[in-house]
């Protein structure tokens, strides 16, 4: 008894990933060389807009190619779940390390008699 396996092709869904993630990397590109003043001269938690844009853009292409590439879209909801409430645990974890400590250096810095050599 054989079983026969269709074999679907893939191809129209990879050049829609690769449009898409392609349209997101120009934008990012696009606001690094032309660095809008609203977003680059405003401050939100100790970070200027513009790399809460890059942050934003970075992880949406970082869940979108889980999401296609490693075939999270078949996957369980709990499972996915899984997968993304620890990545974004970690991710604002590490945002808030980041930005504590880089606040705190900038102080020191800033207000003690250590003077900027770099």
């Amino acid at each position: 008894m054989s079983h026969a396996h269709e074999h679907v092709s893939n191809t129209k869904r990879i050049w829609l990933v690769f449009a898409l993630l392609s349209v997101v990397t120009i934008v990012e590109v696009f606001l690094g060389i032309i660095r809008p003043e609203f977003l680059f001269m405003n401050n939100f938690f100790g970070m200027n807009l513009l790399n809460w844009v890059f942050i934003i853009l970075t992880l949406y292409k970082a869940y979108y190619i889980v999401w296609a590439f490693m075939h999270m879209e078949g996957e369980k909801s709990s499972l996915r779940w899984a997968v993304v409430a620890t990545v974004i645990f970690l991710v604002i974890y590490l945002l808030f390390i980041l930005l504590v400590e880089a606040d705190y250096i900038y102080d020191i810095f800033k207000n003690s008699t250590i003077k900027w050599n770099f």
